[in-house]
């Protein structure tokens, strides 16, 4: 299922791995052309660890698998009930900087949040009461991002118990669910991508 929001595609992927993720937002990228539309992705992945740029290599006990990946960042979590969103802009074609892209996407989520919701000087993502309720990770390519944000809506929170979360120990995480919002993660990953389609588009 797909929508077109202005001149950005929204994709409702459902539940996919995240190697076979990373691999089509890689050729999407690669093989896209000086016209190609932008594109907002809304997958869920299962339960997965992906370390960016910036991790170190991190054993965990859990069985859950480690997936090195080339996103900037550090190491966090991905799994059922969390809104990840890849964006698939040409930030050249639309003279966005990545440092502004950046902020555009945590505004996207602030927006969602309201008022509780804040940034961290040198620790991107978004956060509430000094808990991580978002994370960011990004790649650009010949001036046109991939990868994107994942959003914690309604999770076992307890996963990110085995890792340094972006790299910092001991850091909280918090969700959507316990901040009080009731809406289903299908319909929040709806919301934000509105948002931050908004947000692009008048960037």
């Amino acid at each position: 299922m797909s929508a077109v929001v202005e001149t950005i595609i929204v994709k409702q992927l459902g539940r996919i791995e995240y190697e076979a993720a990373l691999h089509a937002m890689k050729s999407f990228t690669l093989q896209r052309q000086e016209a190609t539309l932008d594109e907002l992705w809304l997958v869920e992945h299962p339960p997965v660890y992906t370390l960016g740029q910036g991790a170190k290599d991190v054993v965990v006990a859990n069985g859950i698998p480690v997936v090195k990946s080339d996103r900037g960042g550090e190491v966090t979590y991905h799994g059922p009930g969390q809104v990840v969103l890849y964006a698939l802009i040409d930030l050249g074609r639309r003279g966005i900087k990545v440092k502004e892209f950046v902020r555009t996407l945590e505004q996207a989520v602030i927006d969602l949040v309201g008022s509780r919701a804040e940034r961290k000087v040198g620790a991107p993502g978004v956060y509430v009461g000094g808990a991580k309720l978002a994370a960011l990770g990004i790649r650009v390519a010949r001036g046109r991002s991939y990868h994107g944000l994942a959003l914690n809506v309604d999770m076992d929170l307890a996963t990110f118990a085995a890792i340094e979360p972006c790299g910092f120990p001991g850091l909280a995480v918090t969700q959507m669910k316990d901040l009080g919002f009731s809406m289903s993660k299908q319909q929040t990953g709806e919301r934000l991508a509105k948002l931050l389609s908004e947000r692009i588009e008048h960037a």
